[in-house]
């Protein structure tokens, strides 16, 4: 409570937010692990599956005697070990169009980390709809990518992404310590977004290559015949 900025009501505020999580792997765990240590008062985790042991090069919240095992029962075991005030709503599934809806319109923020676009893509337009808004992170290889859509003031991750990649495979490359990298930054954003301390990238897409160290801020433009978040559409807002 010493950052310049943020005081005992930014602290209280994030005690009483809820933050979404969609997939509490790699990238989505090291997003859970701040937000636990920060003091963000209830997560709400969706991931399905058993843990397998390609998995351990990332998911810090795994342990190697899990193998096998249910993913969320060692999330929710290795969070409430940092933090035994933490309230954890754990979804052993993964983000769909059957429980979408439900899910965001329990959250304050949502924070997107699932490796395939359909997830993504349907996690967004619940997030629209239920005017959330979304911390979008994604990696691959050496590369990190964080954006955050703010529903009426930004596009949607659709206006970036308007149809899934037809070669996106589920199994690609990522160094552990890239979707680590990745997750500190997008709790950041969510610490912003909830407190009002710092800027948002709203509307900007921090691009990162590790590999090179190059850093670059990119636009995320909305686009008007975007059939989530445009003009025209019953989920516009203009």
């Amino acid at each position: 409570m010493w950052l310049p900025g943020f005081n005992e009501s930014a602290q209280r505020q994030l005690k009483a937010a809820t933050v979404l999580i969609s997939r509490v792997g790699g990238l989505g765990g090291n997003v859970a692990y701040q937000l636990a240590a920060a003091g963000v008062g209830r997560l709400l985790l969706a991931h399905g599956g058993n843990l397998q042991p390609s998995d351990l090069n990332r998911q810090l919240l795994q342990t190697h005697d899990h193998l096998g095992r249910p993913r969320m029962d060692s999330i929710v075991r290795r969070l409430r070990d940092l933090n035994p005030r933490l309230e954890i709503t754990a979804v052993p599934e993964n983000i769909s169009a059957t429980n979408a809806a439900a899910l965001v319109t329990q959250a304050d923020v949502v924070v997107d980390a699932a490796p395939l676009f359909e997830e993504r893509l349907t996690l967004n337009r619940a997030a629209v709809a239920a005017r959330r808004p979304m911390v979008e992170c994604a990696v691959y290889a050496m590369e990190a990518h964080i954006t955050t859509f703010i529903p009426g003031r930004t596009g949607c991750l659709q206006c970036l992404v308007p149809a899934v990649p037809p070669d996106w495979k589920r199994h690609f490359p990522v160094l552990g310590a890239v979707s680590g990298t990745a997750g500190c930054l997008g709790a950041v954003e969510v610490v912003k977004l909830l407190t009002g301390l710092g800027e948002p990238l709203a509307g900007t897409r921090l691009v990162m290559d590790l590999g090179t160290m190059q850093f670059r801020r990119l636009n995320a433009p909305r686009r008007a015949d975007c059939p989530v978040c445009g003009k025209a559409t019953p989920n516009g807002h203009e």
